[in-house]
């Protein structure tokens, strides 16, 4: 259910990956040049037909790069100063939502309360929306960097009912949220169409 989300302020992407290949090849030429030399120490001491040497150029560049993008994708990105540097928001977590509809004369309407679940990774996102009467998921996404107001997430959904809300109908949906720079809080509004024409706001606080 994670796809792909555009980051807008930050790091051009393509570049890391350009970094992250740079790095590993220097990494895999030392890691291959310190094989080659355990090999002829191996074949000083009669052992060398015990390890194919040919294999290991190969393994090493390829295991190097894999290895290096995981940790960056899964981990590097969102700690300390290098978060900061690449202008990427870790919004990842559990959030608590409280939701407001408005009425077309824009009166409250009913209010409502949710979780949001985002998994967030380097190359992938997904924001999971979770009430008593129904669920959703992020289709598309688009992360900002606001130096004035904090970061903003955009992202269109789809959303679902149970089986026993029956007055309930699938639809689509828009929503826009800006988090603080502690990353913290957040304020947004949402948008329903294709099934359900319905407004509000949103105001989410991030779970222990």
């Amino acid at each position: 259910m994670e796809h792909e989300y555009s980051v807008l302020g930050g790091v051009n992407r393509a570049r890391i990956g350009q970094v992250i290949g740079a790095i590993a090849a220097g990494v895999s030429s030392l890691l291959v040049a310190l094989l080659l030399a355990i090999v002829d120490i191996a074949k000083a001491l009669g052992f060398g037909d015990l390890i194919p040497s040919v294999l290991l150029p190969p393994i090493g560049a390829g295991v190097v790069f894999a290895a290096l993008y995981w940790l960056f994708d899964r981990h590097a990105w969102k700690h300390g100063w290098l978060g900061g540097l690449l202008g990427v928001p870790n919004i990842a977590g559990r959030w608590s939502v409280e939701g407001q509809t408005l009425n077309p004369d824009k009166s409250l309407g009913q209010a409502w309360t949710g979780e949001i679940t985002i998994i967030q990774s380097w190359d992938r996102i997904r924001v999971r929306l979770r009430t008593p009467q129904s669920g959703s998921n992020s289709q598309t996404a688009a992360l900002i960097r606001d130096a004035a107001d904090g970061y903003r997430l955009f992202y269109s959904y789809q959303n679902d009912p149970r089986v026993t809300e029956t007055e309930l109908r699938p639809h689509r949906g828009y929503a826009e949220i800006t988090f603080n720079h502690a990353l913290t809080e957040g304020d947004g509004e949402y948008f329903n169409g294709l099934g359900r024409f319905t407004f509000g706001t949103l105001k989410l606080s991030r779970e222990a």
